[in-house]
């Protein structure tokens, strides 16, 4: 399950597994797509295995 807004995702992950792998996956796309550096990028652990990754607010472009 995924929600994507324009500067946030929400992941719902199933494999305790790949959380790690598939959390640094998705930083890796968000930051690409804003131009943003990974350090500007949030990490919240929303709900049980669901993750939100956001951008901050006035991020400095790489």
């Amino acid at each position: 399950m995924t929600f994507e807004t324009a500067e946030s995702v929400t992941l719902k992950i199933w494999d305790r597994a790949s959380t790690h792998h598939t959390l640094d996956a998705m930083i890796d796309e968000l930051s690409s797509r804003h131009n943003a550096a990974r350090s500007s990028i949030s990490v919240t652990c929303s709900g049980p295995n669901t993750f939100t990754l956001s951008l901050n607010g006035s991020a400095p472009a790489l």
